[in-house]
């Protein structure tokens, strides 16, 4: 899920006062890819030592990247959520009319090109003809962020963007992205010739393509067409606002989950191993923000970032509630069953409105709903590369996620200890 649009944004009305996009070149075929934009440029082959889907060392990025590795027996919830010096719940004091939250990622773009810190930033903007669909975009001017507000659902090539930001010139690059867009970018960091790297990260953990998000939106409301803004909150409510006003909150137990396609979520996202975003300088997301955003700053980059924003930031102590192992067994469970296919429920239609209701007050909350997602999303990655992939379940989860889902039943898996040393069917190209 790209994060940084609203639909009814309107575009720069002069020649050349939005975002650059150039040409880009057509993708290489990868299996297991989501077209972070690295095949496309002039050295494709990069992709086979830098993709997050091969063998990530995340022990050793992190160590490049924020000096040392994750290190959960001195600080336990680095297990979870990666190398950071702190965490915090925040929002802008005025926020971004337009923004998803109140708009910290966007002010940031805005506060890099403004102090001049970087020339230029590499982050997403919706397509002329689908303002869903994510854009690649090199923003220069600060009012150009404008246009970056928001959510897209799809792929976005990023990383294509690099090279036409080296050839005009630019040595000082923000870049705002994703997981899998940011590993294979702090790969290749140390051979880039940049003067400076400012890295915010977005969570993700499910993406589609555009095409499929728009079945999703046809199931959610008889009136797709005038949806502008869509959040799965964290407070178990996906809420729909609606071009012309009006908003809708929807249960996540009433979502028509069931009436899926098979194929919705590519076997790519169901088996990401980074929702935090770990080799980030700062991630920006809001899973534990109670209603907020919920910021990890994982080094001085990122204590830089948000010196930045300065009195124009609110922030405080994040905060934790309920408990996640029944959640997350569950969600195993019901995952298990699905054999392949979209996760099933055997809850009554009829009790789903009362516990829909209920779950924002018994449910894990704040953090442990950050460490509930995490750990499912560790063992959604394990159950569904032991069944399509087995033989890259031994190099592409590392040990720290497998670490996240060791105390739960998966069959053959924690059950057993299976390594799946079956045939690899490889994936799909996402």
């Amino acid at each position: 899920m790209e994060t940084p649009a609203d639909a009814s944004q309107a575009r720069p009305d002069g020649p050349g006062e939005g975002p650059h996009t150039p040409p880009l070149a057509a993708a290489a075929w990868r299996d297991l890819c989501t077209d972070c934009g690295l095949s496309r440029t002039t050295d494709p082959k990069r992709c086979g030592r830098a993709c997050q889907f091969l063998r990530p060392d995340y022990p050793t990025m992190e160590r490049r990247v924020h000096g040392r590795a994750r290190a959960p027996e001195q600080y336990p919830d680095e297990l979870h959520f990666g190398v950071h010096r702190r965490m915090l719940q925040a929002g802008l004091r005025e926020p971004l009319p337009g923004a998803q939250w109140t708009g910290i990622t966007t002010r940031l773009g805005e506060r890099l090109l403004e102090t001049g810190a970087v020339e230029a930033i590499l982050t997403v903007t919706g397509a002329p003809e689908d303002a869903w669909r994510p854009q690649p975009a090199l923003v220069t001017e600060p009012a150009q962020m404008a246009t970056c507000r928001g959510m897209r659902m799809g792929y976005a090539p990023l990383l294509a963007l690099l090279e036409a930001a080296l050839a005009r010139g630019y040595r000082r690059l923000a870049v705002i992205a994703l997981p899998c867009q940011v590993y294979p970018l702090r790969v290749l960091e140390h051979e880039l010739p940049l003067e400076r790297l400012e890295v915010i990260g977005t969570p993700c953990a499910d993406n589609t393509t555009t095409e499929r998000f728009h079945e999703f939106l046809g199931l959610l409301t008889p009136e797709p067409e005038r949806v502008n803004y869509l959040e799965f909150r964290a407070d178990y409510y996906v809420e729909l606002r609606f071009r012309g006003g009006g908003k809708e909150e929807i249960p996540f137990l009433q979502l028509p989950i069931s009436r899926l396609p098979s194929d919705f979520w590519p076997l790519t996202c169901r088996t990401c191993v980074d929702y935090t975003n770990a080799l980030a300088d700062l991630t920006v997301g809001y899973m534990a923000g109670r209603g907020e955003q919920w910021l990890i700053v994982r080094n001085e980059r990122g204590e830089q970032l948000l010196e930045l924003l300065g009195d124009e930031l609110r922030c405080s102590e994040p905060r934790s509630g309920g408990k996640r192992r029944g959640p997350v067994q569950g969600f195993i469970d019901n995952t298990e069953r699905a054999a392949g296919g979209m996760p099933t429920r055997g809850m009554p239609d009829w009790l789903r409105p009362i516990v829909g209701r209920l779950m924002p007050y018994i449910g894990p909350r704040g953090l442990e709903l950050a460490r509930a997602r995490l750990e499912m999303k560790a063992a959604e990655s394990l159950i569904h590369l032991h069944r399509a992939a087995p033989r890259r379940a031994r190099s592409m989860v590392p040990d720290h996620v497998r670490q996240l889902v060791s105390g739960y039943r998966i069959s053959g898996i924690t059950e057993a200890g299976g390594d799946g040393e079956g045939q690899d069917s490889g994936g799909p190209a996402a």
